[in-house]
């Protein structure tokens, strides 16, 4: 048995499906709860549809095979027993499949059937190492997908198992971890911080957007350039101790 998914207030998961990536990613880093170079999936795997925005959800992990025949189920959808497991994690959810071939993607799990089952059981989106199908139906359905590729077939695609830790373009994630995805791609969110996020990026983004004003106006100069960026910097502290 998992110990209980750790949520917060909905409010506060409405707000950061509203913020892009990107600013998330740089407010999480003044909280220094990890370091810089984790935390986010890597560039091998990518956002299907950049135009849908950003969303949010806690994670539902698995694992899948696609080059070999299934022990049970008849068709790559064909698992009860899985979708009893997607219900057990909090809603919103973020679905997340490793792809454990010895070469992802193959054959793609997720298209236009296990798009619409996941948007019936509050699903916002899909992320794998291996490949995704049936793009426009996928589209139609409004849930966003990140993957490694795109593909043809689902050849043998099946769920091996599900419920455990899993990597995703060098991203561990565990089920019922906050995940937060854009056109950049997907990164995790601690918990701890999650709420405190959200004055964070208020913060950085009212001194980035003096900075770039001033960059794009008549009185810019080198040396005004090389104050201001003192001052933001100094403007940036590091949040207290007891922020993690």
């Amino acid at each position: 048995m998992h110990p209980p998914v750790r949520t917060v207030p909905t409010r506060v998961l409405e707000q950061l499906r509203q913020l892009d990536t990107c600013s998330v990613s740089n407010a999480i880093e003044q909280f220094q709860v990890r370091t810089r170079n984790e935390g986010f999936v890597n560039g091998s795997v990518r956002c299907m549809f950049p135009h849908l925005g950003p969303t949010i959800g806690y994670a539902v992990t698995a694992r899948m095979r696609s080059s070999s025949t299934p022990f049970v189920g008849h068709c790559y959808y064909d698992r009860t027993d899985w979708w009893s497991y997607v219900l057990s994690i909090p809603a919103p959810r973020f679905i997340v499949v490793e792809d454990v071939d010895d070469k992802p993607g193959l054959g793609a799990l997720f298209g236009e059937i296990h798009a619409n089952i996941c948007r019936a059981l509050d699903c916002n989106a899909y992320v794998t190492n291996g490949s995704v199908r049936d793009l426009p139906g996928i589209e139609a359905t409004g849930l966003q997908a990140f993957a490694g590729s795109v593909v043809v077939s689902h050849a043998y695609a099946h769920i091996i198992e599900f419920g455990e830790t899993v990597d995703i373009g060098g991203l561990q994630i565990n089920p019922g971890d906050l995940l937060h995805g854009d056109r950049h791609g997907v990164q995790s969110i601690p918990i701890s911080i999650a709420e405190k996020v959200l004055g964070t990026v208020a913060d950085m983004l009212e001194m980035e957007s003096e900075l770039i004003e001033f960059c794009r106006s008549k009185n810019f100069s080198f040396q005004k350039l090389t104050e201001k960026i003192q001052r933001v910097s100094n403007k940036i502290g590091v949040p207290d101790r007891d922020s993690k």
